[in-house]
C-alpha cells in the first residue's frame, strides 16, 4: 500500500503520492485512472514526490488525461505542507524552493524565457506581441515558465468563449508542445483577472505557472508593475517578478486528507 495525501492550492486539486522511500512506476494510463474523479480517487494533476541527489525532493507531475508536464505553481506551493517543511524541489523545469509565509507558500519559479523556440513555437516571432491571432481576440504574448503559456489581454473576459477557443488554440499547430492558454484583462493598477485553459486539464479553478506567466507578460507590456495580484476563480495569488529575475509566487495551499492505496489496482 502506498501514502498520499489529497491537497489543493486553490481549488486546483491534487492527489500528492510519497514515492520518497518505496519508488512508484507511473504510467500515462495509471495517472489518467488515478485522477478520474467516478473510478479513481479524482483530481486535476497527480504528483508524485520522490527522493532527489541534488534537492530534498523531487517532484513529477502528471494531468488528469494521463500527460507528463514539467511544472505547476499550485502543486509547488503544497510541497512544504506534505513534506512538513521548507524544501528545495527538482523538477523538469529545474531547481525550486518552496517556503512557508504569511498568506501561505512562497515559491521561487525560476527566471521565465522568452525565445520562440524556449515556448517552445513553431515559427520565429516576437514573443512579446505574437504575430499570430485566433478569431477576434488580440496579439499574444508567449513565456515560458518551465512549462509553455499564450497570454490574451482581452477588454471584456466575460465575452470569450473559453470551452471553445481554449481547445482550439492549445492543439494549434504553431505549439508543437501544445500550450496553456490564459485570457486575462487588466482590472487595476496590479491586478489582472485571469481564467485558464490548462493544456491537458481543461478550465482550471487555478493555474499558478498561468498566474506567473501572466504577470511576467503584463510587466514586460508595461501595463503594471510587480508585485501583481491575479484574480483567478479559485481565489488570489500573488506574483513579484523584475526583468532579469526569478518569479516569486505566493499563495495557499492546504491538505484535505490523507490515505493510502494500492496503485497496482489502477
Amino acid at each position: 500500500m502506498g501514502r498520499f495525501s489529497k491537497m489543493h492550492g486553490l481549488g486546483n486539486d491534487f492527489v500528492v503520492i510519497d514515492a520518497r522511500d518505496d519508488a512508484v512506476a507511473m504510467t500515462q494510463a495509471r495517472a489518467r485512472a488515478i485522477a478520474d474523479r467516478h473510478t479513481g480517487i479524482g483530481c486535476d494533476q497527480l504528483i508524485v514526490i520522490g527522493a532527489a541527489d541534488d534537492a530534498d525532493v523531487s517532484m513529477q507531475i502528471f494531468n488528469a488525461d494521463g500527460s507528463e508536464v514539467e511544472a505547476c505553481g499550485n502543486a509547488t506551493r503544497c510541497v512544504p505542507l506534505f513534506v512538513g517543511r521548507d524544501v528545495t524541489i527538482r523538477t523538469k523545469a529545474g531547481l525550486l524552493d518552496a517556503k512557508a509565509v504569511d498568506g501561505g507558500v512562497s515559491v521561487d519559479m525560476g527566471a521565465p524565457r522568452f525565445d520562440w523556440d524556449a515556448i517552445p513555437l513553431s515559427l520565429p516571432m516576437d514573443t512579446l506581441a505574437m504575430s499570430a491571432s485566433w478569431e477576434d481576440l488580440p496579439p499574444p504574448a508567449a513565456v515560458n515558465v518551465g512549462n509553455p503559456h499564450v497570454i490574451f489581454f482581452v477588454e471584456d473576459m466575460d465575452g470569450v468563449n473559453f470551452d471553445r477557443l481554449g481547445p482550439l488554440i492549445e492543439h494549434d499547430p504553431l505549439f508543437p508542445q501544445r500550450v496553456n492558454v490564459n485570457f486575462a484583462q487588466v482590472t487595476g493598477d496590479n491586478h489582472i483577472r485571469l481564467i485558464v485553459w490548462e493544456r491537458g486539464a481543461g478550465l482550471t479553478r487555478a493555474c499558478g505557472t498561468g498566474a506567473c506567466a501572466t504577470a511576467v507578460a503584463a510587466i514586460r507590456r508595461r501595463l503594471m508593475a510587480g508585485p501583481v495580484t491575479v484574480s483567478l476563480p479559485g481565489g488570489d495569488l500573488v506574483v513579484d517578478w523584475a526583468p532579469g529575475g526569478t518569479i516569486r509566487m505566493t499563495g495557499p495551499a492546504t491538505h484535505v486528507f490523507d490515505g493510502e492505496a494500492d496503485w497496482t489496482r489502477f
